[in-house]
């Protein structure tokens, strides 16, 4: 029948039970999600439901308005949230920027005596933007490809083996994005670790910007006015990264831009399932799969382990580094060398025209005096002669040592051959 406080429905009774409200509403606050929003995103319209690529039993669902995820979790996995939400909360209180789920609410609905649990996160992937490639990726390698049967799908999630096929050569950041991407991960699975949380996986979504542009018409006017902050992957990473003006029709959504070869991308990230724990039956689950198989492939690992392999495998196979200043550089260098080369020849020999002008000058002195004096010079005897010209002949040689040292020392250090009374325009050509 319907009151003030529920509408009218043709269900039958249903009993909502609400968990921990007062931490989630803090969540909530803290990533400026009002509650009329939050109500309005849930229960205006019916819920899309998504399809779930995953070993999990759980169900995906996605609001209207492209905001939030709601995901099905099963008993333990809801007491293991209640458990995590004091670490969680001291978590997000000292970075609210980071790429674990966000959660906002945990429910239990009681229908008919069905008890169904759910929780509600953050959408990672905005479905106004097409993702050419998804990928569910663990840093494993047993067992980590795509079925047949999900590689029918229109839009398959695929997995680390498809990934080092598909994308080999990698995704490729600037030096800033990667090392912010880097960090944040490195933080994140830092937590998991001291929480005992494994078996996590990044869900990752490309969009290539190449291939056909999308329009307006196809996008969902709600994420031009966004409701929760550090929702998109832009704003999750942490970092002195250079945020793209905040216009009111973005097209990239809070993507972040990468390259794959001659291939303009946008990336959609984060960390999904972390609500399991590295309890007994996973542990038997490890030993069981290492005795089939390389228990350092497998994807059930203790949390230390794995998340050293979940980095390792992100920072050098999924996300790479550009070096666009690398060819820049060399050539700055080749050019400075030349540049120091030729400043240092021109600077000997305009050392050695000035002692040529020197000696011209002093020679035209003793002519002139010469020719001007009426009485001739005294005449040396052989002995003084000979020894003046090995004089002359001595250095003569000790001026040559001089000038090839002093051209050893410009081609291996253009600098210090230079004087300080040099002008400005020599030091430009030097430096």
């Amino acid at each position: 029948d319907g009151s003030n406080l529920t509408p009218a429905h043709h269900f039958p009774d249903f009993r909502l039970k609400t968990y921990a409200p007062l931490a989630f509403r803090y969540f909530r606050e803290l990533f400026g999600i009002k509650p009329d929003d939050y109500l309005y995103s849930i229960c205006k319209e019916p819920l899309i439901e998504l399809s779930n690529p995953g070993a999990s039993s759980s169900w995906f669902y996605l609001t209207s308005d492209d905001e939030f995820i709601i995901k099905t979790v099963e008993h333990k996995e809801a007491e293991f949230l209640q458990k995590l939400l004091p670490g969680y909360y001291m978590n997000l209180n000292q970075n609210p920027r980071t790429l674990l789920p966000k959660f906002y609410g945990l429910y239990c609905i009681q229908c008919g005596g069905v008890t169904v649990r759910v929780v509600v996160m953050n959408n990672v992937l905005p479905r106004a933007m097409k993702m050419h490639f998804k990928y569910d990726l663990k840093g494993s390698s047993y067992k980590r490809r795509a079925s047949r049967k999900e590689r029918v799908k229109t839009s398959p999630t695929f997995k680390d083996l498809d990934f080092q096929e598909m994308h080999q050569d990698g995704l490729y950041f600037d030096p800033e994005t990667y090392n912010a991407l880097m960090k944040t991960l490195q933080r994140d699975c830092r937590v998991l670790e001291s929480f005992k949380i494994m078996d996590y996986s990044l869900l990752l979504g490309i969009h290539v910007l190449d291939r056909k542009p999308l329009s307006r018409g196809n996008r969902c006017d709600s994420r031009r006015g966004q409701k929760v902050l550090y929702s998109t992957a832009l704003e999750s990473i942490q970092g002195n990264v250079k945020d793209p003006e905040p216009v009111a029709d973005d097209d990239t959504l809070g993507g972040i831009p990468a390259k794959h070869k001659d291939e303009n991308l946008l990336i959609f990230l984060g960390i999904i399932d972390i609500l399991q724990s590295y309890r007994f039956i996973k542990k038997v689950e490890h030993s069981w799969k290492a005795l089939v198989h390389d228990g350092d492939t497998v994807s059930v690992h203790r949390p230390g382990f794995y998340a050293d392999r979940f980095l390792k495998f992100m920072g050098t196979t999924v996300f790479r580094k550009l070096h666009p200043l690398r060819g820049a550089s060399s050539k700055r260098k080749r050019s400075s060398l030349y540049a120091g080369k030729s400043a240092s020849q021109e600077f000997l020999s305009m050392q050695r025209e000035k002692k040529e002008e020197k000696k011209a000058q002093s020679m035209d002195n003793l002519d002139g005096n010469f020719y001007s004096s009426s009485k001739q010079p005294d005449l040396l005897p052989k002995s003084a002669l000979t020894e003046s010209t090995q004089n002359d002949e001595d250095e003569t040689e000790n001026s040559e040592d001089r000038r090839d040292s002093s051209s050893t020392l410009a081609m291996d250090d253009p600098l210090a051959s230079l004087s300080r009374s040099q002008s400005d325009s020599e030091l430009d050509v030097y430096l």
